[in-house]
């Protein structure tokens, strides 16, 4: 049952978007606004894009690429990925972007909750008992984000999750 909310959840994500910048420095930002929703079309060009992204970073490391790698590495681990290994090792890479995302930006709600999402979606593919020690930081990622931006859909609907809030509740967040 878990695991159905959080797909679901995760699907609502990519449908909602994420607010961008007006104009993206990399086109591969500009390409991925579009690609999150329309991934099943050509699901090769979401490789491309998250490695071009990946070499964005490299080259200019600003927080709006930082946060769209992000962003297209959660996609593709949920959408490509074919093992649990192929799925860790891209929350783990997720992982780092939002950390570097939340180094240039502590005050971008985004980068909070791409970070929260992040952990609760490894959490899930290591198993819930195995991963109990992340739910603080779930926690910590939604309050962030809901401090910084109370009107961000996505950070609410997270929260709002039976499961989490259940889990959340008994941590008392």
């Amino acid at each position: 049952m878990l695991r159905a909310t959080l797909a679901g959840a995760a699907a609502l994500l990519l449908a909602l978007g994420l607010p961008g910048a007006a104009s993206p420095r990399s086109p591969l930002v500009a390409e991925l606004e579009i690609l999150a929703t329309r991934y099943h079309e050509n699901p090769a060009r979401l490789d491309a894009v998250r490695d071009g992204l990946a070499q964005a970073v490299r080259q200019e490391p600003d927080l709006e690429t930082w946060i769209a790698l992000a962003r297209a590495r959660f996609i593709w681990a949920d959408v490509r990925a074919t093992t649990a290994e192929q799925k860790l090792a891209a929350y783990a890479e997720e992982r780092e972007a939002t950390r570097r995302a939340v180094e240039l930006a502590p005050r971008a709600p985004v980068a909070h909750l791409f970070h929260g999402i992040n952990a609760g979606r490894w959490g899930q593919t290591k198993g819930v008992v195995r991963s109990l020690f992340l739910l603080p930081e779930v926690r910590e990622a939604i309050r962030q984000t809901l401090d910084l931006d109370p009107r961000l859909p996505a950070a609410y609907a997270i929260r709002d999750l039976p499961d989490a809030r259940a889990l959340l509740d008994a941590l008392g967040g």
